[in-house]
């Protein structure tokens, strides 16, 4: 018998395995698929000679994370690149908005919008390198961040206080208004708070689109060399040098409660797997608390919050492998590893309005990721390896394209979205169409097909919303890994701190569990002290 079951191998899945090992406990990880990575995966599907990633991509939480950075995963294969810029978002005119690691290039392509505007972003990058470590200390430990949350509010006091928070708390729109000048910012901002569901009207998107905007500036957008896979292998070949099992192609159907407690799992094929102290689920919370465990061991008032979970947008993605470089307009935009497409602040917000109505949008916004640009091994010298995603409602009521989208998703509505989203493309890059060798679509019904959390193709474990983060994630009162089930602990994106590959929220269940497991009498220094070593070296870095 393992001292602990994982439910499913993605990222925290595996983060949570690794640091429960590294306590000594016997790990036992099940997952569902045919191969562990949840999210975090690649193949040769598109065309044998290009490796594209099925899901996620660039990680800039990844390499801020403390969490990862403590596993020391470069001592198991785990290498990083990057592309000259992190970032650009190109418009019709010509001009390009530049995200660069070397501020003095974003602050001079910014410039170029409205003279000014760099030393504004350099403004906003000093208030984040003044709060940087408690920002980050704050957003990967456990809800409440007591200590790393005292210190953030003493901070923000010599950072301006309630006038700096009231900013953060700004919709995008708003805070790029006040910031900037021109146009070059408020896009830069607003496209990265559309990496999550926020529309540049939402209240707090301005917060999160500089959070995002500065792990950019900070840390680039890295890539796993070799394709997003070779970050699960490292993760996998971890925790099986640690003594951890993993067992892929096993589904898990019901948490066996007894006395309130969690004792294990029962798989898809009537197989009994206990646990002797945890159970930790990588799963949605939908998942959890509306299949995994039966009704009768939850209180009435988590399934009635349960209907009141939401989920970010659906998400449709488009991968090609390309005869050359992508022909961009805009110089800049070749050089960038992420490309933001839409012409312009209207633009991002008439997308996200046409999704807030429940309507295909005519003009995607998209996600445009250049990997070979990033990471020279993905294709042959001289093509392209890339990928593009964009978001739809996941009900869909009627189609502003007006070519008849429905939501259905069959292989006739995959191939007209699939053009769709190619022609937005062309509208920045000229003569694109003619270059591709090869593409597959991934539509939602395809994205949940091959990770069961991506439920209709949401890739964040629920909205980030304001209504549905911190004390609110995964719903009211929570934002902890606990669970109304002893020894049962929610170890998924939809936890706090959210979607994104960084660990937090396996990191924060496998500690939940390991606190709850601890010797009632085991000094304060000694608790300390297993934490630390729990933990890893947070200083080590992997960029």
């Amino acid at each position: 018998m393992a001292d602990a079951v994982v439910i499913g191998a993605g990222p925290n899945g595996l983060v949570a395995a690794n640091l429960l090992a590294d306590a000594g406990w016997s790990v036992e990880v099940l997952e569902e698929q045919s191969e562990p990575g949840g999210a975090v995966r690649h193949d040769r599907g598109v065309d044998p000679n290009f490796v594209n990633d099925l899901f996620s991509s660039f990680y800039p939480l990844a390499a801020a994370s403390p969490v990862l950075s403590g596993l020391r995963l470069g001592d198991h294969g785990l290498r990083w690149s990057r592309a000259p810029h992190v970032l650009a978002h190109p418009l019709a005119d010509g001009r390009c908005a530049v995200l660069d690691r070397d501020i003095d290039t974003t602050a001079a392509s910014l410039d170029v919008f409205h003279a000014g505007d760099g030393d504004a972003w350099r403004r906003l990058h000093g208030v984040w390198e003044r709060l940087r470590p408690d920002i980050l200390d704050a957003l990967f430990t456990p809800f409440p961040p007591v200590k790393a949350g005292a210190r953030l509010a003493l901070r923000l006091r010599g950072a301006g206080g309630l006038r700096l928070a009231r900013t953060l708390l700004l919709p995008v729109r708003r805070m790029g208004d006040e910031e900037f000048g021109g146009e070059g910012g408020r896009l830069l901002l607003a496209g990265n708070a559309l990496h999550a569901d926020l529309a540049p009207e939402a209240a707090g998107s301005g917060g999160f689109g500089w959070l995002m905007s500065m792990l950019g500036q900070t840390y680039g957008f890295p890539v796993p060399v070799g394709g997003a896979g070779a970050l699960t292998a490292a993760l996998v070949h971890r925790l099986r040098a640690r003594g951890g099992v993993l067992r892929c192609g096993v589904r898990v159907d019901r948490v066996v409660v007894r006395g309130g407690r969690a004792v294990g799992v029962r798989t898809a094929g009537g197989d009994a797997v206990p646990a002797r102290r945890a159970v930790l689920a990588d799963v949605s919370v939908p998942a959890l608390y509306g299949s995994l465990v039966e009704p009768e061991h939850l209180p009435a008032q988590t399934l009635a919050d349960l209907k009141r979970f939401q989920w970010d947008f659906a998400t449709f993605k488009v991968d090609w492998a390309l005869d050359g470089p992508v022909p961009w307009a805009s110089e800049q935009a070749a050089r960038a590893g992420t490309v933001h497409l839409a012409d312009g602040l209207d633009e991002l917000t008439r997308f996200a309005a046409q999704i807030a109505m429940r309507r295909v949008p005519d003009r995607p916004f998209a996600l445009f990721g250049q990997m070979t640009t990033a990471d020279a091994t993905r294709s042959p010298t001289g093509t392209e390896s890339a990928w593009a995603y964009t978001h739809v409602p996941h009900e869909v009521r009627a189609d502003a394209g007006d070519e008849g989208l429905t939501g259905a998703w069959d292989e006739k509505e995959q191939q007209i979205m699939a053009d769709r989203v190619e022609r937005q493309v062309e509208r920045f890059a000229p003569g694109f169409r003619a270059l591709i060798r090869a593409r597959r679509v991934l539509a939602p019904p395809t994205l949940q097909e091959l990770d069961a959390n991506l439920l209709g193709g949401a890739i964040n474990g629920g909205t980030t919303a304001l209504h549905q983060q911190l004390v609110f994630r995964p719903t009211p009162g929570t934002g902890r890994p606990e669970t109304p089930v002893r020894g049962l602990f929610l170890a998924s994106a939809g936890a706090h701190p959210g979607g994104g590959v960084h660990g937090a929220p396996g990191a924060n269940a496998a500690r939940a569990a390991l606190r709850r497991n601890l010797p009632p009498g085991l000094p304060r220094l000694q608790r300390a002290l297993a934490h630390r070593d729990r933990t890893g070296d947070r200083t080590q870095s992997v960029h």
